[in-house]
């Protein structure tokens, strides 16, 4: 894998940050992007001269097409992209969410990696590159009045579609999708559920996947 790049946004922490260092392990250079300059920083001080920090909002479209050119202009080319920067809601259910949480999470989750792909396309035309998505066991289920998991149904129906429109110039698209993950989004550790190591792991497995590989998803569980 010497010379490809992966940009990732939600780069700084959690599910990103850690495809990030396993990225490098296998090789990859990485583009960092998210709004947590510090954190951004500190990743990159450990990983070294194969990553770089590019702080931008994922709802940005602007900031998001700015950063893959300069990865581009850094590395020589981009080969994958991660759309993984997403949010839940603070209060569950329709009846008793926030309109306004509502429009937050929509912007990031559904807006947000529409226009992290777009932006990445072009790169990945040159390079027959790979798109990946984080979806989730919330968007392959119904879940009693679930808005966020509704954002994920998306990303699920709208990675499909996107996988035939790119098949057409040789590229891939993989959905990701993890069941409950040890991450920051949760307000209480889950020590007993998956961790980000094990979904950069579904990540990797996709990127690394030989040339007649078209891993279009992987549905991954804690166990019990």
């Amino acid at each position: 894998m010497a010379d490809k790049t992966l940009f990732i946004t939600g780069a700084s922490s959690g599910i990103g940050a850690a495809t990030a260092r396993k990225a490098v392990a296998s090789g990859w250079n990485v583009g960092l992007f998210a709004r947590s300059e510090d954190k951004l920083a500190h990743l990159v001080n450990e990983l070294g001269d194969a990553a770089l920090a590019l702080p931008g909002d994922a709802t940005d479209y602007d900031a998001l097409s700015a950063a893959l050119d300069m990865l581009a202009d850094k590395f020589g080319g981009v080969h994958a992209a991660f759309a993984n920067a997403g949010r839940g809601t603070s209060q569950g259910g329709t009846e008793g969410g926030d309109v306004d949480d509502w429009q937050g999470m929509i912007d990031l989750n559904v807006m947000g990696l529409l226009k992290t792909t777009k932006a990445a396309l072009p790169h990945l035309k040159k390079t027959k590159g790979h798109m990946v998505l984080t979806g989730s066991a919330a968007g392959r289920r119904h879940l009693s009045g679930s808005v966020y998991g509704a954002t994920k149904w998306f990303v699920h129906g709208y990675g499909g579609n996107l996988a035939e429109e790119m098949k057409e110039w040789g590229g891939r698209c993989t959905v990701v999708a993890p069941g409950m993950v040890n991450t920051a989004f949760f307000d209480e550790p889950k020590p007993d559920k998956l961790q980000p190591d094990d979904v950069a792991d579904a990540v990797m497995l996709a990127l690394n996947a030989s040339e007649v590989n078209d891993v279009r998803e992987v549905f991954l569980m804690p166990r019990g």
